[in-house]
């Protein structure tokens, strides 16, 4: 019990690199308020470990194998909500941050967080409110103080592409990079890879010259005057 009479949070530990994996859950043994009650090399395991043990919190890196975190994100709150995430990541850019948050994450902290500010992220994120290092929290009001972006305009889905592949299409027609389009939608760089190769296997083209050309020719977008 800790001081004020509470059970401690039981929280799993999920991070592929061993050294760092085995850094937090020693810390956070030292602390009061928190019991690490499994760790996990991935997020596949992250999952399984919620599945068996019920935790209250998963501290949660974002990029490992097979599973990354923002995907073990989705799936833990989808089909365990008694259980919080609390992101733990070296990364605090937009592409790691939104996806995250997107994902249900209630807590974001970067690695450089200390011990007694991981266990009031843990705390926030259990009693219903989130758990923010201070520079995320001026991340996200610098992000709702940005002008909105422009919507891609709507066209008419050929060759049984979604309306998300083809807005990718167009943007790439228009010359945008992978991380551009990203930014643009608010996805990440891996989600449009993805969007990326499922319009190139329903349309057959092989790379982003003949999407280029495909995008003219089906009237998606117009060559550039001259």
């Amino acid at each position: 019990m800790t001081e004020e009479g509470r059970k401690p949070a039981r929280v799993v530990v999920a991070d592929d690199q061993t050294v760092v994996r085995e850094g937090i859950v020693m810390l956070l043994g030292l602390l009061p308020g928190v019991e690490v009650v499994g760790a996990a090399g991935d997020g596949e395991e992250a999952v399984r470990l919620v599945a068996e043990l019920a935790p209250d919190v998963v501290l949660m890196d974002l990029r490992m194998p097979r599973c990354d975190g923002v995907e073990a994100t989705r799936r833990i709150r989808a089909e365990y909500p008694g259980t919080q995430v609390v992101v733990l990541t070296t990364f605090a850019d937009d592409e790691s941050l939104f996806p995250a948050l997107r994902a249900g994450a209630r807590g974001y902290l970067t690695k450089d967080a200390g011990g007694d500010e991981i266990v009031r992220a843990v705390e926030s994120v259990l009693s219903g409110d989130a758990g923010l290092s201070p520079s995320i929290q001026r991340r996200l009001l610098e992000r709702l103080s940005e002008p909105e972006p422009e919507p891609v305009a709507a066209v008419e889905a050929p060759d049984g592409l979604t309306t998300r592949e083809t807005e990718v299409l167009v943007l790439i027609a228009e010359g945008l990079s992978n991380q551009e389009i990203a930014r643009k939608l608010h996805v990440s760089t891996a989600t449009v890879k993805t969007h990326i190769n499922n319009l190139f296997a329903k349309t057959g083209l092989k790379d982003r010259a003949q999407a280029v050309r495909y995008a003219y020719a089906k009237g998606l977008a117009r060559p550039p005057a001259g």
